[in-house]
Parts: C-alpha cells; sequence; structure tokens
C-alpha cells in the first residue's frame, strides 16, 4: 500500500506558499519587495499599484516570527473552512477580508499595514461556525468573539507594531460570513 500526497487545501496551501515565497523573496531583495506588499494610508487611488496593495498586503509579513504565527493558524484552520465552504467561497472571503482591512487601514490609520493577521483572525471566529445549524448562534462563536475582543482591546492599549484594528477587522468579517452561511 503506497502513501501519496494530496493537496487537501488549494486555496490555503497557495495563499501559505505565496506568503513564504514573498517573505523569502524580500530577503534575497534585502527588503525592497515589501513595500509593495503593505498598503499605506498615504495610497494614491489613481495609482493601480496602491490598489492592489489593499489585497497584496496579506502576503507581505515584516519578520519570521510573523510569517511563521499567521501560517500556524492559517495550516491549522484554513483547511477546515475550505472544507466547509470551499475553495473559491474561501478564496472569496480573503479578497473581501483583504481590502475590507486594506482600505479601512488606508482610510483611518497612520501606519502601514502588512501580514495575514486580518485573515487568520477571520479563520478564528469562521471556525466557530463549521457544525452550527440554521438559526443558532454557537456558545463557542460568543466564548471566542469576547476573549478575541477583549485581548485585542488590551492589547491596544500599549505601544507595538501590531494593527489590532486589522485583527478585529478579520474577526468582524469572519463573523459576517459565518451568519451569511448560516442561514
Amino acid at each position: 500500500m503506497g502513501l501519496s500526497l494530496k493537496w487537501n487545501a488549494p486555496v490555503i496551501l497557495t495563499y501559505a506558499l505565496i506568503c513564504t515565497g514573498v517573505f523569502v523573496a524580500d530577503k534575497f531583495m534585502m527588503g525592497n519587495l515589501m513595500p509593495f506588499f503593505t498598503v499605506y494610508p498615504s495610497a494614491n487611488p489613481s495609482n493601480p499599484l496602491s490598489l492592489l496593495s489593499m489585497v497584496t498586503h496579506i502576503a507581505g509579513h515584516a519578520s519570521l516570527e510573523h510569517l511563521l504565527g499567521n501560517l500556524t493558524f492559517i495550516l491549522l484552520l484554513g483547511p477546515i473552512i475550505e472544507e466547509k465552504y470551499g475553495s473559491s467561497r474561501l478564496l472569496v472571503m480573503i479578497l473581501a477580508t483583504a481590502v475590507v482591512t486594506g482600505l479601512i487601514n488606508m482610510v483611518f490609520f497612520s501606519t502601514g499595514l502588512l501580514g495575514a493577521s486580518g485573515i487568520v483572525f477571520m479563520l478564528i471566529l469562521l471556525v466557530s461556525f463549521t457544525n452550527v445549524s440554521s438559526g443558532q448562534i454557537p456558545v463557542t462563536f460568543i466564548l471566542v468573539a469576547i476573549l478575541f475582543i477583549g485581548k485585542e482591546l488590551l492589547n491596544s492599549i500599549g505601544a507595538n507594531q501590531v494593527s489590532e484594528a486589522a485583527h478585529i477587522i478579520g474577526g468582524i468579517c469572519g463573523s459576517f460570513f459565518g451568519f451569511r452561511s448560516s442561514r
């Protein structure tokens, strides 16, 4: 009996490879690639690269720890979500969350944004809907939402290089997708 590899979650695995590829390529280019994977508040809507960065920022990562932390959750939760909702729906959810977090960061914040953290938190809240029936609110969702929002609000008090707003926005997107899909 021979074993074979299965590309079991094409969107998640491809996304993980893209994030890793961008990180490695940026290291070879001595940090000159990452600006193309960062959405900036000074983005010019008439510049196609600025508009593209509202999506590409989810593939950029500031450090190896940042990348590995996000990939751990993406590879853990993503296949569950992809199996439940399908590859095309998950891709739409990822792209929509990217655009929403990028746009909100561009309009309301004075810092650049990069990384998959918004996608991670979308997956965290969305996974609590995987075994829900129509018309029900999972208790796991309520508990995860309380813990998640509380932690992010506490973390936002101190100065750091983390966009708690992107986490919260990603979680809101995941909640929206979960409630919408459970109908």
